[in-house]
């Protein structure tokens, strides 16, 4: 397979090379701190962004949104949003 862009370098705003599913966690650490977060059913998301001291609730998130957050952990208590992909 050709990739045109292979030799540019990633960044923040790059598309998604590696999504993966995230599956919330009170306690675990994301495997990846991703880009963003797509959100395939709407709902809230607790989560705690790779700079903050604490966490923050997004609420009301529609189906097939996306979250502009760097984050560390997404909880699970109080996330009711589902199909939640990383874009990493």
């Amino acid at each position: 397979m050709s990739d045109p862009f292979e030799t540019q370098s990633d960044a923040a705003f790059a598309p998604s090379r590696a999504p993966y599913a995230i599956v919330p966690n009170d306690t675990e650490q994301l495997a990846l701190v991703p880009k963003g977060i797509y959100v395939g059913t709407g709902g809230d998301i607790v989560l705690r962004g790779i700079d903050g001291t604490t966490d923050v609730i997004y609420r009301n998130l529609p189906d097939a949104s996306f979250v502009a957050v760097r984050a560390l952990y997404v909880r699970a208590t109080g996330t009711t949003a589902a199909d939640l992909v990383g874009e990493a």
